[in-house]
C-alpha cells in the first residue's frame, strides 16, 4: 500500500525527514574520512574545525559552539549548555573523543534536540577504534 499524506504539513515533514537523512550521511562520510586520517584519541576540539570544514565544502551551512537556551516560566536562564554543530539548521552534532560513551552523552544530545525542537542528532565518538562503533543516532520524537 501507497503512503497517502493529507496535507502540506505531512509533506513538510516527509521532507525534512529525508533531509535529515541525507544531512547524517553526510555527516558519516566526512567523520570516517577525518578518523581514517587523524586515527582515534585526538581531541574533539581538532575533530570539530575540520569537519566544519568538510562540510562546507559539501554546501552545508554550519554553526559550532551554539549556546542552548534554557527557559523556565518565562525566564532565559545561561546555564552553559553549548551544542557542537548544528547542520542546515535540522541536525545537532554533538561530538566525542572519550574512551567510552557513558548514558549521560546520550542524554546530553537529547535534551538539546528537546530545547530548541529538533528531531535528529548524531552523537559521535573519534575515541573508537573502529568509528562505525562511534556513531549513534539520537531522536527526538517531538510528541511532548
Amino acid at each position: 500500500m501507497i503512503a497517502r499524506y493529507e496535507t502540506l504539513e505531512d509533506y513538510v515533514i516527509i521532507f525534512k525527514m529525508l533531509e535529515e537523512n541525507r544531512i547524517a550521511m553526510e555527516v558519516v562520510d566526512v567523520a570516517v574520512k577525518l578518523h581514517k586520517h587523524f586515527g582515534p584519541g585526538v581531541y574533539e576540539t581538532v575533530y570539530e574545525p575540520v569537519l566544519i570544514y568538510e562540510l562546507k565544502k559539501r554546501s552545508f551551512t554550519t554553526r559550532n559552539q551554539i549556546p542552548v537556551p534554557l527557559v523556565y516560566e518565562g525566564i532565559a536562564f545561561d546555564v552553559g549548555f553549548k551544542m557542537d554543530v548544528v547542520v542546515n539548521e535540522l541536525v545537532i552534532l554533538e561530538l566525542k573523543s572519550v574512551e567510552k560513551l557513558e548514558s549521560v552523552h546520550f542524554k546530553q544530545l537529547l535534551t538539546y534536540l528537546r530545547l530548541i525542537g529538533l528531531r535528529l542528532g548524531l552523537l559521535i565518538n573519534f575515541g573508537e577504534a573502529i568509528l562505525k562503533n562511534g556513531i549513534h543516532r539520537v531522536v527526538n520524537n517531538l510528541s511532548s
